[in-house]
């Protein structure tokens, strides 16, 4: 298979990872605030969530990360600034697996006391070096067809999804991991699909996987209620993961797969090479 496919008539599929998240916190003298990064009415796992508390007269800004891989984040005020802030905001950050990390000490503005924060994340380290690895085909059917590959004209424009193959199957078909590695991040429970991106963007069930280089291997738009592992489960290249479904921005039943790295708070997708199995893989048409 070549290392760069290309979608000829693409006809599925689109994710816009809706990682970069954002958080508007309001917080008064004296409340503590915790809340998600992520969409009100997700059932799923947040990216981050902030967390104040007060030192005296002034405030600890955290925050705390619940994936199991690093996360990089970016606290600023949606509003009048603090009075003091070490450092000053906005103030960027990298949160371990797991940790949690102080962002900011700060005072509040003059006037009505009101802060607004804003909180940004994105999975995965900056300080990734990804690579060349041959990846294995991430579906439990080595026929499967490519509905749109690398820089496909449909959805594979945006830096998050450039480098990414749409495979077609069939609702409940096995996904595998293409490469071993740590869970890092598992969304479940969405149902539906459709092609509105305010409504469905961020509503495709994923399975995020965190390699030894500190790339991420993403599989989207499974079934609902499709996984089948848990954050910080270490996994081995071609064990079952998941079932394939039609969640989020998509047409029709297939497995988006994409290697991702962050740069600077921004997701990007990166070549792959797909050991190809015995009998091929079908090209798009």
């Amino acid at each position: 298979m070549p290392p760069t496919p290309h979608a000829l008539r693409p006809r599925r599929a689109r994710l816009r990872a809706a990682l970069a998240a954002g958080l508007m916190a309001l917080l008064p003298p004296g409340l503590m605030a915790a809340e998600p990064v992520v969409s009100a009415d997700s059932p799923n796992q947040a990216l981050a969530s902030l967390r104040v508390e007060p030192d005296g007269s002034e405030y600890l800004v955290w925050a705390d990360n619940p994936l199991a891989g690093p996360i990089e984040v970016r606290l600023e005020a949606a509003g009048p600034p603090p009075a003091w802030s070490q450092p000053p905001l906005p103030a960027r950050a990298g949160v371990p697996a797991g940790g949690s990390t102080l962002l900011a000490h700060l005072r509040m503005p003059p006037g009505d006391g009101l802060l607004r924060l804003r909180l940004q994340a994105t999975p995965g380290s900056s300080n990734a070096r990804p690579r060349d690895v041959a990846y294995l085909l991430p579906l439990a059917d080595p026929h499967a067809r490519i509905d749109q590959g690398f820089e496909g004209g449909f959805s594979h424009q945006d830096p998050e999804n450039r480098y990414a193959i749409d495979f077609a199957a069939p609702e409940g078909t096995p996904v595998l991991a293409a490469r071993g590695g740590v869970v890092m991040q598992v969304q479940d429970g969405f149902s539906g699909h459709g092609l509105d991106p305010h409504r469905d963007a961020s509503r495709a069930n994923l399975i995020r996987i965190l390699h030894d280089d500190g790339s991420m291997g993403l599989y989207a738009h499974l079934a609902n209620g499709g996984a089948r592992v848990r954050v910080g489960q270490r996994v081995e290249a071609g064990q079952r993961i998941g079932l394939s479904g039609n969640t989020g921005y998509s047409t029709a039943p297939h497995l988006h797969f994409a290697v991702q790295v962050n740069r600077g708070m921004q997701l990007l997708s990166i070549p792959f090479r797909l050991a190809e199995p015995a009998g091929g893989v079908g090209a798009p048409r």
